[in-house]
């Protein structure tokens, strides 16, 4: 446990400075577009004096685990390890960008702008050294040598080049050079660099696709065995109407559904349905005044409205609820009322003086 919390400390650092970084330029070194249009090539010279310190802390931050071969005896160790390695590949290789992006700018830059320029190149020198020594304990520790890529460096008369242009820029007495043996030397020195590129990028290429071949592989072993489990297990014939939860218990409902849009069968169709509007009505009885005996009619006009109607209006129950009976007493005055009119007044001198 000692011995894993140095490395655990050391490769949480270089987390927290993956961290910073991506909070600083909002993009992950380790994931962005590389090649001549990649997103270090294409950056303006402003913007790249301000990238490439932020990756230079970065890869300080992961070579600073500074582990060897015989330390690397922990899983827990060697986990951090090949952690560091994939970011190492891929880290770099932006890093390594951003130097040819910063060289072939070099020489049109203002004097402010070429020694900050000259410094980066100075301190990409120096991790370029010490990420051989890093890719070393890798190839010691099992790593396959196709994984690790080749570093080739720039030439040393490139930084006396730089060098010099700077001193020119500064007043500077100076060995003149001519502007064709300059560009020879930045011509080589960006090619050494692109072959660098390119193999870091196979590398990772090569990672990439060795990761999709084992994720491949995971996925046709877990679907053989899922085939295997289904082999084992008992055929059974599901219907459509039996429900996955009732068939899992033991048990499966058949017992029909109802449809509530059928029409009701013909053995239904002798039952009596309730009808609430009905139910609120009084239930009628013909038992007490047959409609089928005529009621008693008077040879006088006013006779409809005699007492004989007015009972059988009476035995008839109210069919609506919400209209009560007039008083019985108002109701007999009205045809007491019609009775005296029709005895005094006879029934030919209703409708004397009436023209037809």
């Amino acid at each position: 446990g000692y011995d894993m919390s140095t490395f655990i400390r050391r490769y949480s650092r270089y987390l927290n400075e993956k961290a910073v970084s991506y909070r600083q330029v909002a993009f992950d070194f380790t994931k962005v577009k590389r090649g001549a249009d990649g997103v270090m090539r294409t950056m303006s010279t402003e913007k790249l004096l301000k990238t490439v310190p932020i990756i230079q802390n970065q890869m300080d931050a992961l070579l600073d685990f500074n582990v060897n071969s015989n330390e690397l005896t922990n899983g827990v160790i060697n986990a951090a390890f090949m952690l560091l390695f994939k970011d190492a590949i891929r880290l770099f290789a932006a890093y390594n960008e951003g130097i040819i992006n910063l060289l072939e700018k070099y020489f049109d830059m203002k004097k402010n702008q070429c020694k900050e320029g000259l410094d980066i190149y100075k301190k990409f020198l120096t991790r370029m050294t010490r990420i051989s020594e890093f890719l070393k304990v890798a190839e010691q520790v099992g790593i396959d040598r196709g994984d690790i890529p080749d570093l080739s460096q720039a030439p040393s008369s490139l930084l006396d080049a730089l060098e010099q242009h700077l001193a020119s820029l500064e007043g500077k007495k100076i060995k003149d050079s001519t502007a064709a043996s300059r560009a020879t030397t930045l011509s080589n020195a960006v090619s050494s660099l692109a072959s660098t590129g390119l193999s870091l990028t196979k590398v990772d290429e090569r990672e990439k696709q060795a990761a999709l071949e084992e994720e491949q592989a995971r996925l046709k072993a877990l679907k053989e065995q899922r085939l295997k489990e289904l082999a084992k297990k008992p055929h059974t014939s599901l219907t459509t109407a039996a429900s996955p939860v009732s068939t899992a218990a033991g048990s499966v409902m058949t017992t029909p559904a109802i449809d509530i849009f059928s029409t009701p069968s013909s053995s239904n169709s002798t039952s009596k349905l309730p009808n609430d509007l009905l139910d609120l009505q009084p239930t009628f009885h013909p038992s007490v005044h047959p409609i089928s005996a005529p009621p008693q009619v008077g040879s006088t006009w006013g006779d409809p409205f005699s007492a004989t109607v007015d009972s059988l209006d009476d035995a008839i129950p109210n069919l609506n609820p919400f209209l009560t009976k007039t008083n019985d007493a108002a109701h007999l005055s009205v045809s007491s009322d019609v009775s005296t009119f029709t005895s005094r007044t006879p029934t030919h001198e209703m409708f004397v003086g009436k023209v037809p």
